[in-house]
């Protein structure tokens, strides 16, 4: 599964009641869609219009993946924070650093493995482990601003990129009609011109092309010659909110790695109160698709040369 351990966190106290993991990571992401927001679709940071970073560990510099990048940037986007680096308290202190007083640290997940006999069989079974990192905005050293981390290129080198990273995938693109799509049964991909979108107050006409096509991208990829991605009865009437999360998250963590901004579309109220609905009747759906997202990533990332 698609969620990292970059940290080594302390034993769970076995004698303590199990906190419902899934839960509480479900009501966090629903908290902030409640409140009219999604923190994966803030495109900028500290006043300036940029991608929202990818997160990564202070000591491993790997990327969080799967549902710890969506419960890091609730965090930053709660908090303002300008940083993208996180580590625990135990990594912080090695590099000898501080947390500041006061300061809270935010919960990322794994998963662990646990023993159990049935008819005289032992099976493993995963589960969900939590622990605590904090932001380098939380560090008694920090000064605010220091660690903005402004786009490595510009926009017109960072959209060429793009472009090349879309053909390198030999995805069906075809020009026509007013709605993106992917059609499965076609193996194609529906998109407006390019001339059909524009600019936004956070986004250029390209960029919101470039986007809505990552969209189409991350379900292409679910398609029966690729990651045949089903979601069978696991989510029963909400697999179609489950799928479009999807590929909303997808989406989300492209354009963070390939340093572009994201407009909501028009019909994103619609989303929100749809994946509302879905969330509250299954705890399990936003970490299935947080981590199903990582998936469809890393398959794109590995089409690239």
């Amino acid at each position: 599964m698609p969620m990292q351990n970059t940290s080594t966190p302390a034993p769970a106290n076995d004698t303590q009641p199990r906190t419902d993991l899934y839960q509480k990571v479900t009501d966090t992401i629903v908290q902030h869609l409640e409140a009219g927001t999604t923190p994966w679709q803030k495109p900028w940071l500290g006043g300036e219009v940029m991608p929202f970073q990818m997160p990564k560990n202070t000591q491993s510099h790997k990327h969080y993946n799967g549902i710890n990048i969506l419960l890091l940037w609730c965090s930053s986007f709660a908090q303002d924070f300008t940083s993208h680096e996180w580590g625990s308290f135990r990594q912080w202190k090695q590099q000898n650093e501080s947390i500041r007083k006061g300061e809270k640290g935010t919960m990322v997940v794994y998963y662990d493995m646990m023993e159990k006999e049935e008819a005289g069989e032992i099976r493993k079974i995963p589960f969900l482990k939590s622990y605590v990192v904090f932001n380098r905005c939380q560090l008694s050293s920090f000064q605010p601003d220091a660690d903005m981390v402004l786009p490595s290129k510009p926009l017109a080198a960072r959209l060429e990129h793009v472009e090349n990273y879309v053909v390198n995938t030999k995805a069906v693109i075809r020009h026509k009609g007013k709605q993106a799509c992917f059609i499965p049964s076609k193996d194609e991909i529906h998109l407006p011109k390019k001339e059909a979108f524009v600019d936004t107050e956070h986004s250029t006409a390209t960029e919101n092309y470039y986007s809505t096509l990552l969209h189409e991208l991350v379900h292409w990829s679910g398609h029966p010659s690729r990651l045949d991605r089903s979601f069978g009865n696991r989510f029963g009437d909400y697999n179609y909110a489950a799928e479009e999360l999807v590929a909303e998250l997808g989406a989300a963590f492209l354009c963070s790695e390939l340093e572009i901004t994201r407009q909501p579309s028009k019909d994103h109220a619609n989303y929100i109160a749809n994946w509302l609905i879905a969330l509250k009747n299954n705890k399990y759906l936003v970490t299935a698709a947080a981590n199903t997202a990582s998936k469809a990533v890393d398959y794109l990332r590995h089409l690239q040369p």
